[in-house]
């Protein structure tokens, strides 16, 4: 049996070290290198955009008139109006129905449970693209095309993972506390509200993240099923038009776009991780 002597193995391990940090400062430069240049395009005028190289600073550091255009004109604040109210009632439908329907799968059994649990697997394994045809006919024939109640339905009806996220954290939850809480007199209501529901925060915390974000960024959506209520990524999508020529404020859009996501991100970046681990480990 050979062995490894302790020189070779700390050369191996400098050797991993040095390919993972390298792999990490590449990965860094190749994210952060696009935002410079935008960030740095975002401050500058059409003659400074047009006669100044790409990674060159900007001249005035104050120069918020990019801004101000794409925030005014551009109709950044009907999209960020319109993001927060389908966001809001969206996020809420979703824990509503991931939280209850995580509540019967795991609590109660019944006949025909591991086929729902199977067609709930088979939905996630379809391209939502395969099925927008029938989508669009069923929204159309709702009433809903063209309204923020057609996005809303369909955010909160086409989150099957969010239900699975809440189904291990609902394995988690001993059944003992339903028992328990059924001696005392309690319903099946009053267990999902008083107990489930209060220990299912972090969960709770993990798909308003991770939903929020999908939200946020989503632009198919919005785009085919409500092109009169612009959220704000069709509202940046809406900068090609008149303002398509002129670059530094496109780019100014797309700092305010970027900005609230990477706020939210920085902020709750630890709730992702610990309820992703959490949910995954029993």
């Amino acid at each position: 049996m050979t062995t490894i002597s302790p020189a070779r193995a700390r050369a191996a391990r400098k050797v991993s070290t040095t390919a993972k940090y390298t792999s990490l400062i590449i990965g860094c430069v190749a994210t952060l290198l696009p935002l410079a240049v935008v960030f740095f395009a975002s401050f500058k005028t059409s003659a400074e955009f047009g006669s100044t190289g790409p990674f060159a600073a900007p001249a005035n550091w104050f120069n918020l008139e990019n801004y101000i255009t794409a925030f005014e004109k551009g109709g950044m604040v009907e999209g960020f109006l319109n993001t927060t109210i389908v966001l809001v009632i969206s996020l809420t439908g979703t824990i509503a129905i991931g939280t209850m329907a995580a509540y019967a799968l795991d609590r109660f059994t019944f006949r025909g449970k591991t086929l729902v649990v199977g067609l709930f697997l088979v939905a996630t394994l379809i391209p939502g693209v395969t099925s927008q045809v029938a989508t669009f006919q069923i929204i159309n024939g709702l009433g809903l095309y063209d309204s923020m109640w057609a996005l809303i339905l369909l955010f909160m009806g086409t989150d099957i993972i969010s239900i699975y996220i809440f189904i291990q954290f609902m394995q988690s939850i001993p059944i003992s506390l339903d028992e328990a809480a059924m001696i005392d007199g309690a319903n099946r209501w009053s267990i999902y509200w008083r107990i489930v529901l209060p220990l299912l925060k972090p969960a709770i915390a993990t798909v308003v993240i991770i939903k929020g974000i999908a939200i946020y960024n989503e632009f198919y959506l919005p785009f085919l099923y409500s092109p009169s209520n612009p959220l704000i990524s069709t509202s940046l999508f809406a900068f090609k038009g008149p303002y398509g020529a002129h670059w530094e404020t496109i780019a100014a859009g797309t700092i305010l776009v970027i900005v609230p996501t990477l706020v939210a991100f920085l902020l709750l970046q630890r709730f992702i991780y610990s309820g992703l681990t959490t949910g995954a480990v029993k």
